[in-house]
């Protein structure tokens, strides 16, 4: 039984040279294995954890002895190094043998189909565990529960969490995730809420969820009582909840995040700087952001990328080519996303002809950096410059059929321009490709409206009409003390409109004295 204690050790660790070492001298001088065994051992302990498991399957054919917890393991490792073909085969041989596996060698092989997407052999895994009455165990039951919820269905994942045995935070979380996937936010709090046990992936989950999804208050509120139920955020964490605070331009709440992520965190990283620099640069305080830039010790293209799109979308255009100039200097390379934001950056301040020439580089030195929303961003630039013979061109150019998106910058360069001729045939191909988008009604309305042809915004709206599609109001915010407050047109809700009203009459009489005194000067 020697060798198999020996080899279990061996393959708990991720030293494959030791393990190798070891078994050539096992080949070539048996008398001294045992003693081997222990000086082999030694070294792997005190090994880096870097080694690939280079010819693992073929090491693994030759053994002279294994057992289940030897296969296990092996396995397990195969699997946390993305090695999964090598992890089935094994299990593979594993049968072969019949020795019979166990709830971890499952449940490992089961984390490897969820992250190759194969629902196929997942299922196979999930049956196998049924005929062997290990489909209860908690750590399976996770693990498949996990799979369906990922490249499932959720009720699947409901089906297998209530057929597990005792389910732990791991499988608690899964459901949590799942039911967040498909955006059914009701379901993941009510299991969140009757949760026996919360950890901080958990908390992640459900921030991270309502983050991406666009429920950004929900996210900042989420972590507020993650606060109050002391458990410490992690760099995971951060980024969620910031993004949120950014998405409604709370810039209170986001200095307090600031704040609370130097306070906990040892370092700050640069996915949480990542994110500190988008907040800022949302919020626009680019000066903000632009000291938390100078304070990451390692940026990546991410960081750079944040910089020269939030000037962009601050109507700060130079400075975002500037700072594209000094992340060459740097040698970092761009990719699509600092195209997009050099292109955004010409299209605020008017600079067609540099918005041209970023363009033409990237088609002709890195033409893979070209997406669609490059081709739409420069229709978009030509047609609010009034350049609208190029903008035609360009888009018959268009090496794909341009999408709706392209011929609704088109119109709005029309409006801008009172180009209604172009503007009409804009709108005809915005609705002939999305007749259902409510947006688009409006924009084609608006339109019409601007060129006074009265009679087709009385044929759009009396298509809208008997369609049944209703106009979602705009709205905007302000951010007063601690207190975010919201406003639509036309809104009565506010109990300070009187207030209100007089700041706004305020500011009228400040504009008419100022345009009074701008017309005796001139």
């Amino acid at each position: 039984m020697r060798p198999v204690v020996t080899y279990k050790q061996f393959f708990s660790q991720t030293c494959f040279n030791s393990i190798k070492q070891l078994h050539n001298l096992v080949n070539t001088d048996p008398i001294n294995t045992q003693k081997s065994h222990q000086i082999a051992a030694k070294s792997v302990v005190s090994a880096p954890k870097k080694s690939l498991f280079l010819d693992a399957c073929k090491l693994f054919d030759e053994m002279p002895q294994w057992d289940v917890v030897s296969i296990s393991t092996l396995i397990s490792q195969l699997t946390r190094q993305n090695r999964h073909e090598e992890s089935f085969y094994i299990f593979s041989r594993m049968l072969e043998m019949e020795i019979e596996p166990t709830e971890y060698t499952l449940a490992s092989l089961i984390h490897a189909s969820t992250a190759m997407k194969n629902l196929n052999i997942g299922k196979q895994l999930h049956a196998f565990s049924i005929k062997t009455s290990l489909n209860s165990n908690v750590f399976v039951g996770s693990a498949v529960l996990d799979l369906y919820a990922k490249i499932n269905t959720i009720e699947e994942a409901q089906m297998v969490f209530e057929d597990t045995h005792n389910p732990n935070v791991v499988s608690y979380t899964a459901l949590v995730c799942g039911y967040i996937k498909n955006e059914r936010f009701n379901d993941a709090l009510k299991i969140f809420r009757t949760m026996p046990e919360k950890n901080v992936v958990t908390w992640n989950a459900m921030i991270g969820g309502y983050s991406q999804t666009g429920h950004n208050e929900e996210a900042v509120n989420l972590f507020i009582e993650m606060l109050r139920e002391n458990i410490v955020p992690t760099q995971n964490t951060f980024p969620c909840v910031v993004s949120s605070a950014g998405n409604i331009a709370a810039l209170n709440m986001g200095k307090s995040l600031h704040a609370s992520a130097i306070k906990t965190l040892v370092n700050v990283g640069v996915y949480v700087g990542n994110s500190l620099i988008s907040f800022y640069s949302k919020c626009g305080s680019m000066e903000d952001g632009l000291l938390v830039f100078n304070k990451l010790g390692d940026k990546n293209i991410v960081s750079w990328n944040a910089m020269i799109n939030g000037y962009a979308q601050n109507g700060r255009g130079k400075e975002a080519i500037e700072f594209y100039h000094r992340m060459q200097a740097k040698g970092v390379k761009p990719n699509s996303v600092t195209l997009l934001g050099l292109l955004f950056s010409c299209n605020h301040v008017g600079l067609v002809d540099e918005g041209y020439a970023f363009f033409n580089e990237a088609r002709v030195e890195n033409p893979g950096l070209l997406e669609p929303a490059h081709y739409a961003c420069m229709v978009d630039l030509l047609a609010r410059s009034g350049r609208f013979s190029e903008a035609e061109t360009f888009i018959q150019d268009l090496p794909f059929d341009p999408g709706i998106g392209f011929w609704k910058a088109l119109l709005g360069g029309c409006q801008i321009h009172m180009n209604n001729e172009l503007g009409e045939l804009a709108a005809k191909k915005i609705l002939e490709l999305n007749p259902s988008d409510v947006s688009s009604y409006v924009m084609v309305s608006n339109c019409h409206s601007a060129g006074e042809r009265w009679q087709s915004v009385l044929s759009v709206r009396q298509e809208m009409k008997e369609k049944k599609m209703k106009r979602v109001p705009g709205c905007s915010w302000i951010e007063v003390g601690c207190e975010i407050h919201v406003f639509v047109n036309g809104d009565r809700r506010s109990g300070q409109q009187d207030e209100i009203h007089g700041v706004l009459r305020c500011l009228f009489d400040h504009a008419a004295e100022c345009g009074s005194s701008l017309s005796l000067v001139v």
